[in-house]
């Protein structure tokens, strides 16, 4: 409780001063700790799962404290499905010297010591009798504070909920059982057909559609120069007709929960994994008529889960990326080989999704060429507590820089196809990144108490001169400040293939005249 708890003390002293009044509780609440815990593991408890539980327990709360220590991050559900669902690439750059030595201090030798620790265990009798003991003396123990300091606990559940989310190891077993809950059934998965009605009318069937979706990685909306950032972060972006929309937020906080929401047909209030796992989503409606070719190329963990039913490439390593360095495969890389897939179906409409490694942190020093490296000094470590808020900035815009030349360079490709194609690119991010700020780095808070940096990110849209007839831009860029958000995605995409059905609703395309644009 000692080791591990740390930020939890740290918060709660911050809220809760060291003063006379409240002494009492704040001793109360390392005791209610300790019970709590010896609960949770005194129930599972026996002579075969005794150790390896306790050994379990150390090893993981030792990374746990690590990360929520080092990045200020909360270990829940989301955070879990996350880390399951990154790679091994993306996780070596999270492992650091100082994870090894809290590994090592706090999980290896205290579970080595508990390994050599002779039990003596009585008949399961005497057994059954102690444990249901020791179950209520914790529960007694538990009772008893929140009973005597009953005022502090009532703002302590109702006004300061985000502080147990730093309790170790108890926030993180729950976030485990929550996630095994939202997850893990025994019944099969059915996918929910949508939009089987759908069909499209063309306002020009002489030109077919050429259309690039970007999926951004960890980017934010403060740090383009486009927004108004004191750095020339967009240099290429600013001398193309792109229309910037300032003013655009994420649909979760993480990749594993916004990009299968940005493509689900379901708000953000509404979605949830298993409503995006068991739901058809846009890829699969414009699927539907027949007429759109549909293309997913990957250079992030995956596409979780959105692409499952079109054709899915890996551009992550070099058997598939042509442009890749001793460190990493790069963004630009997805675009080689383009030119041929839009010749073999150009009679055709076409969707191509390029999913960014972007700006993926910590290790935003690897996230760019060198020649990219215009910001110096840089962070050149994944331990961001090493650097300077200058330097990981530096190093996190010099990595928005890259991703600038990518757009450009999606565009450039783009504007070859102008005399046969309607041509257009969207770019938005997943979603944003602490760098410092209160203390925070990375991403994935819940969003409730995330702050703007890890929600508030960078969208735009380009159309090729002379492109989409049916698309009013002058009512666009008058709107482009305006808040949007990740739910327009869904209806935007149908409304620029121009797909008649009854899932669309045309006040939720961005692109559309009647769209209200929400103040």
């Amino acid at each position: 409780m000692l080791a591990d708890n740390y930020l939890f003390f740290k918060n709660t002293l911050e809220i809760y001063p060291p003063l006379l009044d409240n002494i009492g509780f704040l001793l109360s609440l390392g005791l209610l700790l300790i019970a709590l815990t010896s609960l949770l593991l005194l129930i599972p408890s026996s002579r075969y799962t005794t150790k390896p539980i306790l050994i379990l327990v150390l090893l993981v709360s030792s990374l746990a404290n690590y990360f929520m220590n080092s990045y200020q991050v909360v270990i829940d559900d989301s955070m879990i499905r996350n880390m399951l669902q990154t790679n091994l690439h993306e996780s070596m750059d999270l492992v650091t010297i100082k994870q090894g030595i809290y590994l090592l201090f706090l999980g290896i030798l205290p579970s080595y010591l508990i390994y050599r620790a002779d039990v003596g265990y009585g008949s399961i009798k005497s057994e059954t009798i102690s444990k249901l003991k020791g179950i209520a003396m914790a529960i007694l123990i538990i009772v008893a504070m929140v009973l005597i300091f009953s005022k502090h606990y009532t703002s302590f559940f109702r006004e300061h909920k985000p502080l147990r989310y730093s309790t170790n190891p108890s926030y993180w077993i729950y976030s485990v059982g929550k996630y095994i809950n939202l997850t893990l059934n025994s019944t099969k998965i059915v996918v929910k057909p949508i939009g089987l009605d759908a069909e499209i009318d063309r306002a020009d069937p002489s030109r077919p559609k050429l259309v690039v979706m970007i999926v951004g990685e960890a980017a934010r909306a403060d740090h383009l120069s486009l927004n108004g950032y004191s750095k020339q972060t967009n240099p290429l972006l600013s001398k193309e007709s792109i229309i910037n929309l300032s003013n655009f937020h994420s649909c979760g906080t993480s990749t594993a929960v916004s990009v299968p929401c940005m493509f689900s047909i379901y708000t953000r209030g509404e979605f949830s994994h298993h409503r995006g796992i068991t739901t058809q989503n846009v890829l699969d409606v414009l699927s539907h008529t027949k007429e759109v070719d549909i293309l997913w190329r990957d250079n992030n963990s995956d596409s979780k889960g959105v692409a499952l039913r079109v054709p899915y490439q890996d551009y992550r390593g070099a058997k598939t990326n042509t442009v890749c360095s001793e460190s990493e495969c790069r963004d630009e890389g997805m675009l080689v080989g383009l030119d041929s897939y839009i010749l073999e179906h150009r009679d055709r409409d076409i969707l191509i999704v390029l999913h960014q490694m972007g700006n993926h942190g910590p290790a935003y020093y690897k996230r760019y060429p060198a020649e990219f490296e215009r910001f110096k000094p840089t962070c050149e470590t994944n331990q961001l507590e090493q650097c300077s808020v200058e330097e990981i900035r530096n190093a996190y815009d010099n990595a928005i820089l890259y991703t600038d030349f990518f757009i450009s360079q999606t565009i450039k490709m783009l504007k070859r196809y102008s005399q046969s194609h309607n041509t257009a690119m969207i770019y938005m991010s997943d979603h944003g990144e602490s760098l410092g700020e209160r203390g925070l780095y990375l991403h994935g808070l819940p969003y409730f108490m995330a702050p703007d940096a890890q929600t508030h990110i960078p969208a735009m849209v380009w159309f090729g001169d002379g492109s989409y007839t049916h698309i009013d831009r002058d009512s666009i860029t008058k709107n482009r400040a305006k808040r949007l958000t990740h739910d327009t995605l869904f209806h935007t995409l149908l409304g620029l293939f121009e797909v008649e059905t009854k899932v669309y609703d045309r006040d939720m395309d961005m692109l559309h005249p009647s769209h209200p644009h929400l103040p």
